[in-house]
């Protein structure tokens, strides 16, 4: 009765969808058994539950991924990405919106602005992410923020950093065409780094007389131990450290300095009360990510491959979308 059926139209692939592809797992959740991936996904209403009054055949959507129990305690703290019983697009054992038509809570539907495609749409999940870590990590105008990886989402909490009033932003990875991407999108600065732990302490000289200024909050958008100890030791003192990437589940970190220190060690996972302030951003164009969008792919067999390796492969490829 509170449910709509919607017609998806477009679907970007995230990291994990890889992962469950590639390892049959992604970080500690193992899929057992065949199943629908996706969850960054826009869509038009095809049909409304009799509750429903806010909807109508026809609106244009975007999707919010999680549907959470609504009655546990974190839930009514309104932390439901927290939720241990939350159902998530593409996550086992929920099967993801990567298809013709879902059933969706008609709350977990927002509709698009006019001006705003399906693949701007379909966005707002992964700029939720960005919005999510940039609210935990108190980013505002004055802050001066380092970002750690620019993956996709390392991309997104640059535009995010910039929107909120960073004063200064800049970035770091291993691949150059990344940091090119960066510069791009309004990075300060940006600096090339190793995968090499020896090369730690160089990069950390590096990035301080790069920034010149001490660096408020840093977003570690890759999270292994190498970028978790760059940001702890690089990050000044009374600043914030924000892990974003799960790029592995164990990490070995100097936290009794940092502690001393008084830096903040943040984490998030996905987001919650986001897709509001996401339209809001995107239908102002104080954020705009349509450059992020570097590959498109219909919903055939042969498509399907190809868009899965190119996200896997990387290479120039930032976000890859379906279009449906």
């Amino acid at each position: 009765m509170n449910d709509v059926r919607v017609k998806i139209k477009a679907v970007g692939i995230c990291g994990s969808d890889v992962h469950y592809v590639k390892k049959l797992r992604n970080s500690r959740v193992a899929m057992k058994e065949p199943m629908v991936l996706g969850h960054e996904s826009s869509g038009v209403i095809c049909e409304v539950g009799a509750s429903v009054t806010h909807l109508r055949v026809g609106d244009r959507v975007a999707l919010e991924a999680g549907i959470p129990c609504n009655s546990c305690v974190l839930c009514k703290e309104g932390r439901y990405n927290l939720c241990k019983n939350v159902r998530f697009f593409g996550s086992p054992p929920t099967n993801g919106s990567l298809t013709q038509e879902v059933v969706h809570p008609a709350s977990l539907c927002y509709k698009l602005p006019d001006n705003l495609t399906f693949e701007e749409g379909a966005m707002c999940e992964p700029l939720s992410v960005g919005v999510h870590a940039c609210r935990r990590a108190k980013v505002e105008p004055g802050r001066r923020v380092l970002i750690l990886g620019a993956g996709p989402i390392g991309l997104i909490v640059l535009l995010v950093s910039r929107a909120f009033g960073a004063t200064t932003v800049h970035v770091t990875d291993i691949d150059q065409r990344r940091l090119m991407a960066a510069a791009s999108l309004g990075a300060e600065g940006t600096l090339r780094v190793s995968s090499d732990m020896n090369d730690m302490e160089n990069e950390v000289m590096e990035l301080k007389q790069l920034i010149g200024v001490p660096i408020d909050v840093t977003f570690d958008c890759v999270g292994i131990t190498k970028t978790m100890q760059t940001a702890l030791k690089v990050t000044k003192s009374g600043g914030k450290v924000c892990l974003v990437g799960m790029g592995q589940d164990n990490l070995t970190l100097p936290l009794t300095s940092s502690a001393a220190r008084e830096v903040d060690v943040l984490g998030i996972f996905r987001y919650c009360n986001t897709y509001p302030l996401c339209l809001d951003l995107l239908q102002s164009r104080k954020v705009d990510v349509r450059p992020l969008i570097t590959h498109r792919y219909r919903l055939t067999e042969d498509d399907m491959k190809e868009a899965f390796q190119t996200t896997a492969m990387a290479g120039d490829a930032i976000k890859v979308m379906f279009t449906i």
